[in-house]
């Protein structure tokens, strides 16, 4: 064989070879991810993240969406808005994604929402509660979980049912501990109770003496507490060992009641938790059978049982997105933007579907989710 030849036949492989690369690199639509899976919020993060995971396996078992099976590329925020936003540009930039779901902190997601605007790309917000994320002109957010506002309003009945009179706050000190605080403060005054005591904790402390010393002398019969599980495990530990008597309550839905019986023991019995998803008794959410198919398919995986009030965020967050992927009929972002504002989904957490907030001509969108209390009585989750 002649040197032209030879060169030809190669040059012909060779081509031939990048064009197969080329098209095996297509055969799947990439989802972004950004949680926090090290760091302050390290716990939640990953749990989200496994229910993305279990979610992406039966899409793709499914048969994936417009012929191609789903491919997440998940990235660790590390608990930082400055990490949060790399993350964002990597997966936008880099990976090309045509929508993204995070970032779980109200303080990462806001760190990253400028990121959505630059370059037109959604993102399904599966946890932040801060009321600022949907009312701040940002027409690229899509939020499942529900704001502060609408969980306190959804708690305002039990007031007077829980014969509160007397209320104290202790507050992660970001957005989401803040932005809570805020919210239950006004809906308790509203009700005539009075707030006798507001604390806040750095998201990286673990010595709250203080905090709790002073809500005790505050004569507070309630307690709200709004952090993650990791702090709020040594709250109840630490409120046991300075007999505090007022009742624990937890918002925001992201600390495990499962997880406080593990590590927090005898210290979590008594306390109240605003959950958004009730894995001890899935018969009780609007659409069960999603509800026992993803407990099922979590426990088959061997994951921690107390990460279930969390990583239903995932599944319902992915779900979400694919469903827009379908509705758009492209794997591209302002197809994908348009779509989520038409889609519905049978969520764990109830009907996916959103309404329009923020400044008029830059509605960000937001779902309306179910809440629910339960308490910890003996060692065990129980209904309220």
């Amino acid at each position: 064989m002649s040197r032209r030849v030879l060169s030809t036949a190669l040059a012909v492989a060779l081509g031939t070879t990048l064009l197969a690369a080329g098209a095996a690199a297509q055969d799947t639509i990439k989802i972004g991810v950004t949680q926090p899976l090290t760091g302050a919020f390290a716990a939640s993060g990953n749990y989200v993240t496994q229910g993305a995971k279990i979610a992406e396996e039966e899409i793709n078992k499914a048969g994936g969406v417009l012929g191609k099976k789903i491919e997440l590329i998940v990235e660790d925020n590390k608990s930082n808005p400055t990490e949060a936003v790399a993350t964002a540009e990597k997966l936008i930039v880099k990976d090309k994604v045509p929508a993204m779901l995070g970032a779980w902190s109200s303080t990462l997601t806001l760190a990253v929402m400028p990121k959505l605007e630059e370059y037109k790309v959604p993102m399904v917000v599966e946890t932040s509660s801060s009321g600022k994320i949907t009312t701040s002109g940002n027409p690229y957010i899509f939020r499942i979980s529900p704001t502060s506002e609408m969980e306190a309003v959804a708690f305002t009945p039990l007031f007077k049912k829980m014969a509160i009179q007397n209320v104290a706050f202790l507050s992660t000190n970001n957005d989401f501990g803040l932005g809570a605080a805020n919210e239950f403060a006004k809906a308790a005054e509203k009700e005539g109770v009075k707030v006798v005591a507001r604390e806040t904790m750095d998201p990286k402390a673990t010595d709250f003496s203080a905090q709790l010393a002073k809500i005790k002398a505050s004569g507070a019969d309630s307690v709200f507490v709004t952090t993650a599980v990791e702090q709020a495990t040594l709250i109840l530990k630490q409120a046991k060992d300075q007999q505090l008597t007022a009742r624990i309550i937890t918002t925001g839905g992201s600390v495990s009641p499962d997880q406080l019986i593990a590590q927090a023991g005898d210290a979590a019995n008594g306390s109240y938790h605003l959950v958004f998803f009730t894995p001890w008794f899935p018969e009780a959410v609007k659409n069960p059978d999603v509800a026992k198919k993803f407990v099922e398919l979590w426990n088959a995986k061997g994951y921690n049982v107390g990460g279930l009030t969390e990583g239903f965020r995932g599944w319902d967050g992915l779900y979400t997105i694919v469903e827009a992927i379908k509705a758009a009929g492209k794997a591209e972002p302002e197809a994908v933007t348009k779509a989520l504002w038409g889609v519905k989904v049978k969520g764990i957490n109830g009907d996916i579907a959103f309404i329009k907030q923020g400044p008029e001509g830059k509605e960000s969108a937001q779902n309306v989710p179910s809440v629910y209390l339960v308490k910890v009585d003996g060692g065990k989750v129980v209904r309220q």
